[in-house]
């Protein structure tokens, strides 16, 4: 049997942070191309009595599309994908500082 953190090792070459661009759509005379943010992650791991285990997992957020109306081509954010993302990240870091300005408080 095959090291399974070796076989991870070799894949991971296409793990990360990437964009992702969808089919093509025409919707009244107007060109789409849809964009999405992917990220993903695996690990694994052996033991000397030859166990091995090994998970991951990804996530795809839609940020937005290409549009094309006539010769022009332009971004359109997905807003409500944008603020779902935002408000954790708002959260976080606020809860965060307000951490560290009592630490440094004392």
């Amino acid at each position: 049997m095959s090291n399974i953190a070796l076989e991870l090792g070799k894949v991971s070459t296409n793990i990360g942070v990437q964009s992702a661009y969808g089919e093509q759509q025409d919707v009244d005379g107007v060109r789409l191309i849809p964009v999405a943010a992917t990220w993903s992650g695996f690990g694994g791991g052996s033991d000397p009595s030859g166990g091995e285990g090994g998970g991951g997992g990804g996530v795809t957020l839609p940020v937005g599309a290409y549009v094309r109306r006539g010769d022009t081509i332009t971004f359109e954010p997905n807003v409500i994908s944008l603020i779902a993302v935002a408000i954790p990240f708002v959260w976080v870091a606020g809860h965060a500082l307000s951490r560290l300005i009592r630490a440094l408080k004392k």
